[in-house]
């Protein structure tokens, strides 16, 4: 495992709101992170889906540590902004959010992040999102 692979994961790990929701680091690669999350009625919204809330917090992590792999030595990276869209309800047994980077400069990481629903062997894509990150000093 390379330096940066071990560091995002332990990062990862150290965060309370990933271990809450169950999510888990599935791979790590230069300009690309996968995270997955099984469904539980606790992370539904009134209608049984899951909660944009969940959806978003998987992908914006997916975006901000495939960002991370880019950023310059010494640096960190914060999402500064980022846009959703949600392409139907989050129905499935299980999520992946996949993130990547389109371009990393001197400050700013720009990445794209999309949500699958995995349900009966098929999956289809939830969400799409669109991320601005700054590099910021460790």
């Amino acid at each position: 495992m390379s330096d940066i692979q071990q560091r995002i994961a332990a990062s990862f790990n150290a965060q309370g709101l990933m271990a809450t929701l169950g999510a888990r680091l599935v791979s790590v690669a230069d300009g690309e992170v996968r995270i997955e999350l099984p469904f539980s009625r606790h992370l539904a919204q009134q209608q049984g889906f899951l909660h944009a809330g969940a959806t978003t917090t998987i992908v914006d992590n997916a975006c901000g540590y495939a960002a991370l792999t880019r950023a310059p030595a010494g640096c960190e990276v914060v999402t500064v902004e980022f846009k959703v869209n949600f392409l139907r309800p989050a129905i499935g047994e299980r999520f992946l959010a996949i993130g990547r980077v389109q371009n990393s400069g001197k400050s700013l990481a720009v990445c794209s992040g999309e949500v699958l629903a995995f349900a009966g062997g098929a999956s289809k894509v939830v969400a799409l999102m669109q991320a601005t990150l700054a590099h910021v000093p460790a």
